[in-house]
């Protein structure tokens, strides 16, 4: 059965493109006429540009487009979600915001205590790895996805805590940067170990896990969250299995397996990044020693 059928509002989320849209329209209206009335000099760069309009395309893609519904019909789309949602926006938006709005929020007078102790990289990688651990056992899973509210305030406590995460990796600020080379390569494979139990949970279990995903009336009522009740009502419903054509196991399981493979690629390419910025870095430092060994004769 297509899913088609669940109508317009639940496959394209107009309200949340509009919060989007106004986000990206705020984002050039702060770099742009804001930026030149508060007399800053500093551009944003094209790259740091791009990095945002694409977080801000992948944040509609996750939630408000079709993959967001698919994401309460089948557990592997759900994963999809998760590893862009959490790995892959944050680094995009952190590097996409110029440096001097940056500046102006963490180094506020009431924030930069808090987010300093926020983004402590032992603290980071804990809160992190913690909330989105707890948040798939599979009692709290199900709780979380029957209810709007809750659901709303874990996403935005997982968002959050995924920025956390990524701040000491990657934050741009000379001023803020807790990690050198060989710390930064270590933090990664802690926050890739880290993850690695709630996804092992997921790949090898051999019963499903999640009533939001087996059982109709739990199903059902998940689905609230993005399809409009009144729509949900003209439709005959028997279960996830309507939409699905895998098993629920190989579903879940295909999911876990997912997760690990985007937090892989995204780890690989900021461990590549990390290796030839200090691969450059080496040899700035080799060139000034052989300019202070050699000098060149003044004229």
């Amino acid at each position: 059965m297509s899913i088609e059928i669940f109508g317009f509002r639940a496959l394209w989320s107009p309200y949340f493109f509009l919060v989007i849209l106004a986000i990206t329209i705020g984002y050039f209206v702060i770099i742009g006429p804001l930026r030149q009335r508060l007399g800053i000099e500093e551009k944003a760069t094209k790259k740091q540009i791009i990095f945002f309009s694409i977080a801000m395309l992948l944040v509609y893609v996750c939630k408000g487009s079709p993959v967001d519904l698919l994401g309460h019909l089948m557990f592997s789309a759900h994963m999809i979600q998760m590893g862009v949602l959490y790995l892959v926006v944050p680094p995009l938006l952190i590097l996409g915001i110029p440096h001097w709005i940056l500046r102006s929020f963490v180094n506020n007078r009431y924030v930069k205590p808090i987010f300093k102790f926020l983004t402590l990289p032992l603290f980071a990688l804990l809160f992190f790895n913690g909330v989105f651990s707890f948040y798939h056992i599979p009692l709290i899973f199900d709780f979380v996805k029957t209810d709007m509210l809750l659901h709303t305030f874990t996403t935005l406590i997982l968002f959050f805590a995924s920025i956390m995460m990524w701040w000491p990796l990657i934050n741009p600020l000379p001023e803020w940067q807790t990690l050198n080379g060989l710390k930064r390569v270590g933090y990664i494979f802690a926050d890739g170990i880290l993850l690695t139990p709630a996804c092992a949970l997921i790949i090898f279990a051999d019963i499903p896990l999640y009533a939001t995903y087996t059982d109709a009336t739990a199903w059902a009522t998940a689905l609230e969250l993005c399809v409009p009740p009144g729509m949900l009502a003209t439709i005959d419903l028997v279960g996830p299995q309507m939409f699905n054509s895998l098993p629920l196991v190989e579903d879940q399981q295909l999911g876990g397996v997912i997760m690990k493979i985007i937090q892989e690629i995204v780890y690989g390419i900021i461990l590549g990044v990390i290796f030839f910025q200090w691969v450059r870095k080496e040899k700035e430092n080799d060139q000034v020693d052989s300019d202070l060994l050699n000098p060149q004769p003044i004229k």
